[in-house]
């Protein structure tokens, strides 16, 4: 996929189910080491940086599965399991990556959120429910937040599933 756009994926490519078995234990396995390599005390009270995982994708594209297989090896203590659905009236009164703060983990913690604020963007986008300028600036607020998160020491991991 040299273009990097979904249109231009092969979707009849299928894992046989020894192979995605075998794919999938080893993203659990990269997972769980970072996460104890890297969550929770480093060592001398220490607290590693905040791990955040991002799911986005189409409508039963499979995240809450994903999901639940990738953290199932990890302690539910120390993962957060976070989805997000449209918007409440609440919500809807603040800047839209409001929601999403309480949700990003401190130092030594870990989340899972399914669903991301790329969702705005995507929606409105896709749908034709905001001009390009109004979405073009959601998405520069997005990167502009990824960087202050990053910049303070989170590791974000993002997948798409299509």
């Amino acid at each position: 996929m040299s273009s990097g756009r979904l249109d231009a994926l092969d979707l009849s490519l299928k894992l046989s189910k020894d192979e995605e078995a075998e794919r999938l234990k080893a993203a659990q396995d990269r997972l769980l080491a970072l996460r104890l390599r890297l969550g929770g005390q480093v060592g001398d009270g220490e607290l590693g940086p905040p791990l955040c995982v991002l799911f986005e994708g189409w409508d039963a594209s499979g995240k809450g599965g994903a999901i639940k297989r990738l953290v199932a090896p990890l302690d539910p203590r120390h993962v957060r399991v976070t989805q997000f659905a449209a918007p409440t009236y609440d919500e809807k009164r603040h800047h839209f990556l409001w929601r999403f703060n309480s949700a990003v983990p401190g130092w030594g913690g870990m989340a899972v959120l399914d669903r991301s604020w790329y969702g705005r963007v995507m929606v409105e986008r896709v749908e034709g429910f905001a001009p390009e300028e109004d979405w073009r600036r959601g998405y520069a607020e997005i990167d502009e937040f990824e960087r202050l998160l990053t910049n303070a020491g989170t590791i974000l991991i993002k997948f798409f599933l299509h």
